[in-house]
């Protein structure tokens, strides 16, 4: 059995869960409403204020399922009631962030600014004080999509192991190489 999968999801108070008939799963909460659509040979039930999540078999595709599920339902409700944050950080010379409602407008060092729509979702925010690298703020009820955009901003210039310029997630750790005059 596997041990996310069969810890069940608590309903927190304002949280009410419906599940169709073809496996689909919305989660209504004070920040919005959620779905996902759960594979049919997964069992859904909502017993007073939790859900269960039950498999068939033990089949291997059944196991990593089973986890997956709950872990997707539990951040639903997670996300309805508390939401999601991530902070990125710009570390570089020159490096700006300037966000107008759902626009990202980025100068990384290139030629050219980079203009990165947001989905209306989620909502950003920029800071940028004297001495310190600019952040990009992103808050969500949705993980998987704010995990995305993140991503995606982070890839427009990643991080770089010898001076550590880039994109970064505000907790990440960069791994810094020595470069070429220690190599002597």
């Amino acid at each position: 059995m596997s041990r996310i999968g069969k810890q069940p999801v608590v309903l927190t108070q304002g949280v009410t869960i419906t599940v169709s008939k073809d496996n689909l799963v919305t989660v209504k909460g004070p920040r919005g409403t959620l779905t996902q659509q759960v594979d049919r040979d997964i069992m859904v039930e909502v017993k007073d204020s939790e859900l269960l999540i039950t498999r068939p078999t033990d089949q291997i595709r059944h196991r990593a399922m089973h986890g997956l599920y709950r872990s997707l339902i539990s951040n639903m409700v997670k996300g309805v009631t508390d939401g999601f944050k991530k902070q990125l950080e710009l570390v570089g010379v020159g490096y700006k962030a300037v966000s107008t409602g759902n626009v990202l407008d980025l100068a990384l060092g290139f030629s050219h600014n980079i203009i990165v729509e947001v989905p209306s979702e989620l909502k950003v925010t920029t800071e940028t004080l004297k001495g310190q690298n600019p952040k990009i703020y992103l808050e969500g009820s949705d993980n998987q999509l704010l995990g995305a955009v993140a991503a995606k901003i982070r890839s427009l210039r990643k991080p770089e192991p010898y001076k550590g310029k880039g994109v970064r997630y505000s907790d990440e750790f960069i791994r810094r190489k020595a470069g070429k005059a220690a190599g002597k």
